[in-house]
């Protein structure tokens, strides 16, 4: 098969989440997985391998630039980049709010520019964003355009992000994911000049291994409660998430662009008007 013939689907974070998208828009297409962890990109690998998918591997640092121009590179070397699938990140019991800052807000509009410069016509794109970023306060005009627009490389040098107006963790990641679908409606626009489109989508709790740290961490109590007071009264599957990611990246939504797709079971919605309010008794 000639390279210029070959469509490459970009999987960052080889995790169950983009495994499971992974496997509903890759067939007949390369699939390149990346991950900061060779082991669990070649553990991702060897299951899509022996489900049929043709596959090669990467390791990619999202906090770098250098590094995710690189993974660019390695994927128009194989054939032209017609899907990126944006599943990495870390959790706020897994890092400080510096480390989400340019892992999670950072590498994620890093990703969006450097892979806007070579997908193809026809391509899609789908960001991994958060329930958390629904939960955050409404943040100023000023601050969403910044978010939505400053040059990444600009982004962490901003008044509201610095070290001093963000101590906690979960703050950083709910900014960040707030940060995440801002930037993916710009980009729509810089894509859709590609005849390409980018979406996200905010997942609630999904059961994945980081889940699961979430669930024994720190804020694991309050995790619990948001699974038994939410209206789906449980927590979602990687394969809910995979479905929802298909629409987006397939011939079904070729009208969806610029779009964040909240699917948390109901839990933001008790947040701001239910059982799970702050102020609720």
């Amino acid at each position: 098969m000639k390279k210029n013939s070959v469509n490459v689907i970009v999987v960052i974070g080889a995790g169950s989440i983009g495994q499971a998208i992974a496997r509903r828009v890759s067939a007949g297409k390369h699939v390149l997985l990346a991950d900061l962890k060779k082991d669990n990109a070649d553990a991702a690998a060897k299951t899509l391998s022996e489900a049929g998918f043709d596959i090669s591997t990467a390791i990619v640092d999202i906090s770098s630039r250098q590094s995710i121009h690189e993974l660019v590179e390695k994927a128009t070397s194989i054939g032209s980049v017609a899907g990126l699938i944006h599943a990495a990140g870390v959790s706020p019991s897994q890092a400080s709010p510096s480390t989400i800052l340019h892992v999670d807000l950072y590498g994620t509009a890093v990703i969006l520019e450097e892979f806007g410069n070579v997908i193809e016509s026809g391509g899609s794109g789908v960001v991994i964003a958060s329930q958390s970023g629904h939960r955050l306060p409404a943040l100023t005009p000023e601050q969403n355009k910044a978010l939505a627009t400053t040059p990444a490389d600009e982004l962490l040098s901003l008044p509201f992000l610095q070290s001093d107006k963000i101590t906690d963790p979960l703050h950083a990641y709910q900014i960040s994911k707030r940060g995440n679908t801002l930037r993916v409606m710009a980009e729509a626009v810089r894509w859709g000049k590609r005849g390409a489109r980018i979406n996200s989508i905010s997942p609630g709790i999904i059961i994945t291994p980081l889940a699961k740290d979430e669930l024994n961490g720190p804020r694991g109590e309050g995790y619990r409660r948001m699974i038994e007071l939410c209206p789906a009264g449980r927590a979602g599957t990687p394969d809910e998430v995979g479905n929802v990611a298909a629409l987006l990246m397939g011939p079904d939504g070729a009208f969806i662009t610029g779009s964040d797709f909240l699917m948390d079971g109901g839990v933001t919605a008790s947040y701001w008007y239910g059982e799970l309010a702050p102020d609720s008794k």
